[in-house]
């Protein structure tokens, strides 16, 4: 167990539980779910007049949207600067190949009408089958996708 969770479960449980809070909490109050894809579409829909941004389930609530996304980037630069200590975080992965990996990411939940955690988080938690079907698939592109750099070693 110390492999897959190195800080021990805890973090991980509590990270969980305020994210299923917050996705409730949002819920509650404006009977919206919160997947990050329609966050991402609907704040696009004030800088771009392509038919598909200026939809009426993207204009309806882009503002608290536009709200949401700004307070997870809050959050981030909240972290960054309360727990990294002034350091800065890297990675040795390429900056194509990021670039690669978040084209590949966005087609893919553009194409099953959500991203991972609008799926995995919203849509399990509101029993949808079209959730459990994008999940199962998404999980199984993950296993492969893993399988695969470990035996060719990312390359």
């Amino acid at each position: 167990m110390q492999q897959f969770f190195p800080h021990g479960i805890g973090p991980y449980l509590t990270g969980g539980l305020l994210i299923g809070a917050a996705v409730s909490f949002a819920f509650a109050m404006s009977g919206l779910i919160t997947g990050m894809s329609t966050v991402f579409s609907s704040t696009w829909s004030y800088f771009s007049r392509l038919s598909f941004f200026q939809q009426d389930r993207f204009l309806g609530s882009r503002a608290w949207r536009l709200a949401l996304a700004i307070g997870l980037v809050l959050g981030g630069a909240l972290f960054l600067f309360t727990s990294a200590h002034g350091t800065t975080f890297r990675t040795g992965i390429p900056w194509w190949r990021l670039g690669v990996g978040g084209f590949i990411a966005g087609f893919g939940a553009r194409m099953s009408n959500g991203c991972t955690s609008g799926h995995g988080i919203c849509g399990l938690g509101s029993f949808q089958l079209p959730s459990l079907l994008a999940v199962l698939i998404f999980l199984a592109a993950a296993i492969v996708t893993a399988q695969l750099v470990a035996v060719f070693g990312g390359v």
